[in-house]
């Protein structure tokens, strides 16, 4: 008798710690099968991968790949809107099924999250004035006394631009959509981002270029943030992926944005 409540008293214990130590986790396709809606986490401040529209609605080449796995779950898309400071929160608390819109792999990520195989190769450029493109080609370059770096808050580029330039005065500015006229307009010089992004602003802000965009500052790759231990979710994903690749359905999504 006595040993039955010490083993009832040991499970109870062991419960209880394994409730603390196991973080919350998203869902992933089998409970988006379920409930007939993929609930896709998304900054949505990101062209070309995600951008939120004023009518709520998002756009962009990972709105597009997010909408193309749905279907082949036979489910709705719902994009979450989310900031890159809150996404892997807001992730790991349940609040989606995946999250995509640009997001960089990395390992501190990786710690929290799974992410599929990567769908893109994208590694940091800096965006300048068009005239400082000479003056701007190397992190030894940036990082000198009076070089105003700018960089959006909570994402991979504030962390590469901490690490990498330690003498340039660093701004962190939360609008990720007006980042580009503070470069423009002379109140900050350089903008680290991923090379597509770059490419993307400067057909859209005429006197903005990407500084060897062909050859990044640091490689790096985008893919689509699974939850964490999700076997099932890594394995479909992973392999939809290498089928829309296969089939070519990537490439058209990808040159919709890209070109």
């Amino acid at each position: 008798m006595q040993i039955n409540r010490s083993i009832a008293v040991l499970a109870s214990v062991f419960l209880s710690l394994a409730a603390v130590c196991v973080p919350a986790r998203s869902a992933g396709v089998d409970d988006a099968v379920k409930a007939g809606v993929l609930k896709v986490c998304s900054p949505g401040d990101y062209k070309p991968f995600s951008f939120a529209l004023a009518d709520g609605r998002f756009e962009g080449l990972d709105v597009d790949l997010m909408d193309a796995l749905a279907g082949s779950l036979g489910v709705k898309t719902e994009f979450v809107k989310t900031s890159w400071a809150k996404l892997m929160d807001e992730f790991t608390g349940g609040k989606c099924d995946v999250a995509a819109g640009g997001i960089s792999v990395t390992l501190e990520r990786q710690k929290k999250a799974w992410f599929s195989t990567a769908y893109m190769v994208n590694g940091k450029t800096p965006l300048v004035r068009c005239t400082d493109v000479t003056r701007f080609q190397s992190i030894e370059a940036i990082d000198k006394p009076g070089v105003q770096v700018i960089a959006n808050p909570g994402g991979s580029n504030e962390r590469f631009a901490r690490a990498n330039f330690k003498t340039a005065t660093i701004t962190i500015f939360g609008d990720n959509i007006g980042i580009f006229n503070e470069v423009l307009s002379g109140r900050a010089d350089v903008f680290v981002t991923e090379s597509a992004e770059a490419l993307v602003q400067q057909k859209l802000l005429p006197g903005l270029c990407a500084v060897n965009p062909d050859k990044p500052l640091q490689y790096g790759e985008m893919g689509l943030m699974l939850p964490r231990g999700d076997v099932v979710t890594k394995a479909y994903v992973d392999q939809w992926l290498h089928l829309i690749k296969a089939n070519g359905e990537y490439q058209r999504i990808a040159a919709r944005w890209l070109n």
